[in-house]
């Protein structure tokens, strides 16, 4: 068992050996000034024209690096997906286990001498100037690897200097400024578990929109927020350009509703639709003669009191439980709280803090009737263009969802599929993927990624983004808070990033479980002292 090591004659790390032929080596036309990472290899596969293989000289090598081979068409860019550790010495179990056993192996052998790293590397293309073309010709075995430039990246990622600043680009000192048309006019999705740092990203996005200059194009935001988690915006250096709106405020006019609106809201049978609409109709014309608002009892009142109604109770009941069940919500009101036209302004952030408001149909027919709106008023050029940032986009657009939970997934399905050609974007964030309506997911041609373990929701990720590959889809379930992945149009190729320190303030909702635990257990003694005292 011994003989398996003792006659093997120790070689060199290949990592240190120069190619045999050095003035043959592409590397001649190469800057001087960047180290090598180092040599391309050839095993049975590659090198080829989407991948190759090279052992590790330097240490600084990441999983995620970019990297630079020069060729005579230019250099070929690429970024590593794998990297691998090896060492002949400790190959064969029963070998290392009998060395072990007797405390030699380490001792008596130079076992550093024969490990080593090989990086596999998926390519990228071919830099030729600011242009990156498509790779035609493998890289030549024994080259030399460097790290990639910032200007290459720069060119390669199609990084804007007036973008939005997002972080760094990982295991680089390249900021990264995506261009606000790219990442935004054709809508972005942001995906992640709970807590790996959606609403965070979301903040450093919203600040780079309200820090950009009149020059440069600004939008005007929408935040439907259901847990709070914008509020801080107010109590921030960016409070003059923020206004807060809490949801218990928010009321929609009745004049503004029609019956098919009503309808959908509720359910209601076509011949109650019908009759409806003959008492909203006659209710519209009235208030535009007499100019006084009516509120959602004036239209039951009518209804309850129409004779001919009264004649066909499976029609007049139901249609009264419908409009009563609307009225307890009590959101339908006597005129619309927000006056949009006067709120949605360029470089100005409104927040719908939606987190006072259980009742989800209630949140649901919110975002659907302002959406809409803004939306209209957006097509008519009423309105700045806009981005609206959906929290927990999946509870209003649900991919599988009965009518009565999907009062909002055909507005945002409708601003998917239309919004780019208005100037009305959207920002979709969701902890479940796989819920969220395909239709308004493929419409968002940028996805930035964070740390998603969900199998479910990776396979989702996985087949509705391009560019994805099965390395990516493993590194995105080690992510860690901060860190995140851009796919799609918002930059060249799918990157690695470090999110940059928000600048506003974090407000958390809800306490950690030992606080709430501790206060719980705190006042039930108080008062179990209080009863005793006063027996």
């Amino acid at each position: 068992m011994a003989s398996d090591i003792k006659t093997e004659t120790p070689i060199k790390n290949p990592a240190s050996s120069p190619p045999s032929n050095p003035a043959a080596s592409p590397l001649s036309t190469q800057s001087p000034a960047i180290s090598s990472l180092g040599t391309v290899i050839s095993t049975m596969e590659s090198p080829n024209t989407s991948e190759f293989h090279f052992v590790i000289q330097s240490g600084d090598v990441h999983k995620g690096q970019f990297v630079q081979v020069v060729m005579p068409a230019g250099p070929i860019l690429g970024s590593v997906t794998e990297i691998s550790r090896a060492n002949r010495y400790f190959e064969r179990a029963e070998s290392v286990a009998e060395y072990e056993r007797l405390g030699v192996l380490s001792t008596q052998f130079p076992t550093t001498e024969w490990e080593y790293m090989v990086a596999v590397v998926r390519v990228q293309g071919v830099l030729n100037g600011a242009h990156m073309g498509r790779c035609t010709i493998p890289v030549a075995p024994g080259a030399s690897v460097k790290a990639a430039t910032e200007e290459q990246l720069k060119a390669f990622l199609q990084f804007d200097d007036n973008g939005l600043d997002i972080g760094t680009v990982a295991y680089h000192t390249l900021r990264v400024k995506l261009g606000l048309g790219r990442l935004l006019q054709k809508h972005l999705a942001i995906l992640a578990m709970s807590g790996a740092g959606k609403s965070y990203f979301a903040s450093v996005l919203i600040e780079e929109l309200l820090d950009r200059k009149a020059t440069d194009g600004r939008l005007a935001v929408v935040a439907l927020d259901q847990h709070g988690e914008y509020v801080g915006f107010k109590d921030s250096v960016y409070r003059d350009k923020v206004t807060v709106v809490p949801g218990k405020k928010i009321r929609i006019g009745l004049r503004h509703l029609s019956a098919s609106m009503l309808a959908e809201w509720s359910e209601m049978s076509s011949t109650a639709r019908r009759a409806l609409d003959k008492h909203v109709s006659s209710l519209k014309a009235e208030i535009k003669e007499k100019q006084e608002p009516v509120g959602l009892e004036e239209l039951i009142e009518r209804v309850r009191n129409d004779a001919e109604l009264n004649k066909k109770e499976n029609v007049r009941g139901p249609l009264l439980a419908a409009l009563e069940e609307l009225e307890h919500l009590r959101l339908i009101g006597l005129a619309d709280t927000l006056k949009l036209s006067e709120l949605i302004k360029p470089g100005h952030l409104i927040v719908l803090d939606l987190s006072d408001i259980d009742d989800l149909r209630k949140k649901q027919m919110i975002v659907s009737y302002y959406g809409r709106k803004l939306f209209r008023q957006r097509k008519k050029n009423l309105i700045p263009p806009y981005v609206m940032l959906v929290e927990e986009a999946h509870n209003f657009a649900r991919e599988k969802a009965e009518r009565r939970n999907a009062l909002s997934k055909s507005m945002i399905e409708m601003i998917a599929r239309e919004g780019r050609k208005f100037g009305a974007s959207l920002c979709l964030i969701t902890q479940r993927p796989v819920q969220l309506s395909t239709t308004a997911l493929s419409q968002c041609n940028s996805n930035i990624i964070l740390r998603v373990t969900n199998p479910f929701d990776l396979k989702h990720i996985g087949e509705s983004c391009e560019g994805i590959d099965s390395h990516m889809l493993e590194s995105i379930t080690t992510l860690r808070v901060g860190e995140a992945l851009v796919v799609g149009e918002a930059s060249g190729a799918p990157i690695f990033v470090k999110i940059r320190q928000r600048r506003s303030k974090v407000v958390t909702r809800g306490e950690s479980l030992e606080k709430l635990a501790k206060e719980f257990e705190d006042k039930s003694k108080v008062k179990e002292d209080e009863i005793e005292a006063f027996l």
